[in-house]
């Protein structure tokens, strides 16, 4: 059995796991309009707001930064585990999709305005592994370390490959999660795709245009040791069905849920609550409804969190895994799931889903497992179930 000994979390919601609880039972909105990510366009973002803490020199950037704070959270769990397994025992996998490229665009515009590369920018910033290799170096690990870079499933994917490296005797512990930040590259390449929503994305409704992006992090302490929250069960498939647009049919999702309802050894009426990948794209929303609705058809409480905080690209399936953390674990819970934020109005040519009203109180009296659902481009899905376990 693998547990989820601890969580760190940074969103637009706040920075750590009370200020994040509260917002997110609330259904908080903190997305924020921006004018100087799309050249003459206005959108909005979930944006972290205030200073970061500089990092280490050698590997600062934003989203190192970021990452930092969800790391600090969890900081007095990991140097226990330290003690305990040792540091050479201690993996790290953590997810991207940006990486430092925000710090890239600045130093381009400077280059550009004085032809001359500012002195504290280097490339290594903006190298995927740079994410994995910060957080070993932050905590003096000398264990395996790698990022997951697989689009939006990139962050939930570090669960999987965690409990491989814990159960075949590599690694004792692991930390795990993600941060991917705002960046103009990203922004664009999405408005080229005609994606995003000229407002706040508006996640299964008949009236939706498209996705909101956000930043964030995420760490968790994964280990063999007992704690108020388990992982459950995993589920990874690839339909591999088009670069950008999901099986219709939502097959390779549908079978990642599946997947991990058969690791957990659990039926779908023992989900209590789904947190949805629900991203407010025509083709994303109705590939996942349907899928949801052939396995769970109308019981299950659902809700899409990505009107709270935007898509979070490859930070997204970790944070989102946060959100069922902060929901189960005892010292953090409100009593309340996600709520479902969107303007109410059904899209009829949507299978039905039960949508999580604001203040709706968790199940009583009864183990409580929870699913989240992270599908990345290219048809890369993964399906995570955690349970409190008392």
């Amino acid at each position: 059995m693998i547990f989820v000994n601890d969580c760190g979390i940074v969103t637009c919601l706040g920075r750590g796991k009370t200020a994040t609880a509260h917002a997110l039972a609330a259904g908080t909105d903190a997305l924020t309009l921006r004018n100087d990510l799309v050249p003459e366009k206005s959108f909005y973002v979930g944006a972290v707001s205030g200073d970061l803490p500089a990092t280490l020199q050698e590997y600062d950037c934003r989203n190192n930064r970021m990452m930092q704070l969800a790391l600090d959270e969890i900081a007095p769990s990991v140097e226990i585990a330290i003690q305990k397994y040792g540091r050479d025992r201690i993996a790290v996998i953590l997810g991207t999709s940006t990486s430092g490229i925000s710090d890239g665009e600045s130093a381009l515009a400077a280059h550009h305005a004085t032809g001359v590369w500012p002195e504290n920018f280097h490339y290594r910033q903006q190298e995927i592994s740079n994410l994995s290799s910060f957080a070993a170096h932050y905590f003096g690990l000398t264990g395996i370390a790698y990022t997951i870079a697989t689009a939006c499933s990139s962050s939930a994917k570090t669960f999987a490959s965690a409990r491989r490296l814990i159960n075949s005797g590599i690694a004792d512990a692991a930390i795990v999660g993600g941060a991917d930040t705002l960046c103009r590259m990203t922004l664009n390449g999405f408005h080229s795709l005609e994606l995003l929503s000229d407002k706040k994305c508006n996640p299964f409704s008949v009236n939706r245009n498209g996705i909101t992006i956000g930043e964030g992090a995420s760490a968790f302490l994964l280990s063999r040791d007992p704690s108020p929250v388990q992982l459950l069960g995993i589920g990874e498939t690839s339909d591999a069905h088009h670069l950008t647009a999901p099986d219709p049919n939502g097959r390779g999702a549908q079978s990642a849920m599946q997947q991990a309802l058969d690791d957990a050894k659990l039926k779908p009426a023992d989900i209590a609550y789904i947190n949805l990948h629900g991203t407010a794209t025509p083709l994303n929303d109705a590939m996942e409804a349907k899928a949801i609705h052939k396995i769970f058809g109308t019981q299950t409480p659902c809700s899409s969190t990505k009107a709270l905080t935007g898509h979070m690209l490859g930070a997204t399936g970790g944070c989102e895994a946060a959100f069922l953390w902060l929901t189960l674990n005892p010292e953090t819970t409100t009593g309340f799931p996600p709520p479902h934020k969107w303007d109410g109005v059904c899209d009829p040519a949507l299978p039905p889903l039960t949508f999580v009203s604001p203040q709706t109180p968790l199940p009583q009296n009864k183990p409580l497992a929870m699913l989240s659902n992270s599908f990345g481009f290219g048809g890369s899905n993964a399906t995570l179930i955690f349970g409190r376990t008392a």
